[in-house]
């Protein structure tokens, strides 16, 4: 067979009924497409069978994470390509998921069937995350999947965050680096919790200990951080007694509903809540107020998505369930603000910071193809494929308003009505 480019890109193009804005490459060394197009690399027929047997995103997913397919060229061009192709393509367009195609998707089938040829289903790739049960957001299931994502080596995360060791959107401005635009969030949140001297802070889902350290050290805070992820602690824990904050900083393997030392002054929880579900933030708002002093203030950094116009069809990312964040659910920042003041918290500022999290993304995946070999030892090979599609595909969907991300500041206000907050609102800057 000297041919298969060719054989799917008319596959292709018939089930699209538009001409295939990609180039494909095959694994008998055939090419077909438009020339200087990105090109998608098929290196395996095994990846045909994987879509076959599982159609759609996780299908090309496993295909992707064992190396049966790449892409050639620009990553994210190619990944723009693939969204605006398939995903967001317009109602009056044809899509190859309306069921009016299901034609055109029998007939595609029996074209990946031929070059495919009729195999059992390969196994899915071993970084998958496959077995789970009961009910979801236990304490029991919530530690494996934090576990499943975190504990993949602090070796790989230093290459990927880089010094700061943060792992959530950075605070840019128009020049600075990574590490800059890390530390000016972290004094950003600081700020806005009016942090000081002798403060309690509760760091909720504190990872390496980035945030706890900065309070600590540049604000003389004592802080108390949680976390799941036992490598994370001790990651932390070192960093704090090398920094010589050890009386300042207690880091403990403890879930946030476990949390009974109240009252904080203040609590941060960045890029915490995304892990803890909908059937449990409500459980979540009203644990932290509980730990609250009266007027003290929470800061809550969190990805929202875009509100859906039947939320009961909502469902998780296949590939970011099973690879990267598994049980993890997104909400619109509206029911996130809504949750929270039904907890009892007055929400003073709302601050979106969307584009900021796409050049932080850009950053770690630059971060990561720098340091491929050396990410590739120190995890999997499939893991780090896992790690760049995820990030570079994210950066697209925040860039392209598919998703955001959120600060918001709220404060659990006395009955008195004093919230604390000045009258004017502040230039967070």
């Amino acid at each position: 067979m000297a041919d298969a480019a060719l054989r799917l890109t008319t596959l292709a193009e018939e089930l699209l009924g538009d001409p295939l804005p990609l180039r494909i490459r095959a694994w008998d060394g055939s090419e077909s497409g438009p020339p200087g197009a990105p090109t998608l690399v098929v290196r395996h027929r095994r990846a045909l069978r994987r879509l076959l047997w599982r159609p759609g995103e996780l299908g090309l997913a496993r295909a992707w994470v064992a190396g049966e397919i790449d892409i050639d060229g620009d990553l994210y061009e190619a990944l723009n390509v693939l969204a605006g192709l398939v995903w967001e393509r317009g109602p009056d367009q044809k899509t190859a998921v309306h069921p009016a195609l299901d034609p055109r998707l029998r007939a595609a089938a029996r074209g990946l069937l031929k070059l495919g040829r009729p195999l059992p289903p390969p196994p899915p790739p071993v970084e998958e995350l496959r077995r789970r049960t009961g009910p979801l957001h236990t304490r029991r299931r919530d530690k494996e999947a934090i576990s499943h994502h975190y504990d993949v080596g602090n070796n790989f995360y230093e290459l990927v965050l880089g010094p700061s060791m943060v792992y959530s959107c950075a605070y840019w401005d128009e020049a600075g680096t990574l590490e800059d635009a890390q530390r000016d969030k972290l004094d950003l949140i600081c700020r806005k919790l009016e942090l000081k001297e002798g403060d309690r802070l509760l760091d909720v889902g504190c990872g390496w200990g980035s945030m706890a350290i900065h309070a600590a050290r540049e604000y003389g805070a004592q802080v108390t951080g949680v976390t799941l992820s036992r490598e994370q602690a001790a990651y932390a824990r070192k960093r704090i007694a090398d920094e010589g904050l050890t009386d300042r900083i207690e880091i403990r393997v403890q879930d946030y509903r476990d949390v009974k030392d109240g009252p904080y002054d203040a609590i941060s929880s960045i890029g915490m809540a995304e892990h803890v579900g909908r059937v449990r933030y409500r459980e979540y708002a009203d644990q932290l107020f509980s730990l609250l002093r009266p007027g003290g203030r929470l800061l809550n950094h969190q990805i929202a998505r875009r509100p859906e116009k039947d939320e009961a069809a909502y469902r998780v990312d296949e590939f970011i369930d099973r690879y990267v964040f598994p049980d993890g659910e997104l909400a619109p920042v509206g029911r996130t603000v809504a949750t929270l003041e039904q907890a009892g918290f007055e929400v003073r500022d709302v601050h979106a910071i969307r584009e900021h999290y796409a050049r932080t993304l850009r950053a770690w995946v630059d971060n990561l193809e720098r340091a491929w070999p050396q990410a590739a030892r120190s995890a999997s090979v499939g893991r780090a494929r896992v790690w760049r599609l995820y990030m570079a595909a994210s950066a697209l969907s925040f860039e392209r308003n598919r998703i955001g991300v959120n600060q918001i500041l709220a404060v659990k206000t006395p009955q008195s009505g004093n919230s604390g907050m000045p009258l004017r609102s502040r230039d967070w800057r």
